[in-house]
């Protein structure tokens, strides 16, 4: 029976730098010795670990994967551990020696300004990293809101109360970090002043400054989840900001 197997800790998530150095781990409780077997799955494709045959994995990050371990006892029961998100981001080059770092949440991505009409969709993003994975929670106006816990917050159709200024908590068990605030708009496409004032924000940015819209696509109807596109949009962001381009990312 599984039931043989106690897993008594399970491994954690944890978003990291590139290059950074940490340890996996799982521990379980059996009527006979305990083996254990570590998997990693990468775009949709599993593989064991040659040699992860130990209670603790030491992993260097380098890019986004998943993990889980096996525990078999000699009776030929076997239980799986959660699967955990190895998240990795390419932010070496951003002043966080990573050697310095004990694991508390700091923010790579914050949200930005936007305007938007009402009944439109809006999307505001952040990410932080932290050892373990942080959580996140959105704030409107002051207000905690109930319901917005992911690092992308989500409003399929807007009203006019969602105006306001919008900011997110990464937290974890070292601490906690805020995203820069940002003013999102949400007016009426019937409104010929707040049309004029969108259409100077619009056309004076392009005029002046450099902009840049990144794209990336995770979820396909005929194709298998994909990871790469996440890093890849987060990599290319902090590359372009540091360019002193305005970057607008788009997942999905």
């Amino acid at each position: 029976f599984s039931t043989a197997i106690v897993i008594t800790e399970q491994p954690v998530s944890v978003s990291v730098p590139v290059g950074y150095s940490f340890t996996l781990r799982c521990r379980a409780e059996g009527r006979t010795s305990l083996q254990y077997q570590w998997f990693c799955q990468q775009q949709s494709v599993c593989r064991q670990i040659p040699g992860a045959t130990k209670q603790d994995l030491p992993v260097t990050a380098q890019q986004t994967q998943l993990y889980t371990c096996r525990i078999n006892d000699l009776y030929k029961n076997a239980i799986f551990s959660d699967w955990v998100k190895v998240e990795v981001h390419q932010c070496v080059a951003r002043g966080l020696p990573p050697q310095l770092w004990r694991g508390e949440p700091v923010i790579v991505l914050n949200p930005t300004e936007q305007r938007v009409e009402v009944g439109k969709p809006l999307q505001l993003q952040c990410a932080a990293m932290g050892v373990p994975a942080p959580s996140y929670q959105w704030y409107r106006n002051g207000n905690l809101l109930e319901h917005q816990k992911k690092k992308k917050l989500w409003i399929t159709h807007t009203k006019v109360s969602d105006s306001g200024t919008y900011l997110c908590c990464a937290s974890n068990s070292h601490g906690e970090h805020w995203t820069s605030a940002v003013d999102i708009h949400i007016g009426s496409e019937t409104s010929p002043p707040a049309e004029h004032l969108q259409l100077c924000h619009l056309v004076f940015p392009l005029a002046t400054g450099k902009i840049a819209l990144l794209v990336g696509n995770n979820c396909y109807q005929h194709h298998p989840n994909l990871m790469a596109p996440v890093t890849d949009v987060f990599e290319l962001s902090l590359l372009l900001e540091q360019l002193g381009f305005q970057v607008v990312s788009l997942l999905d």
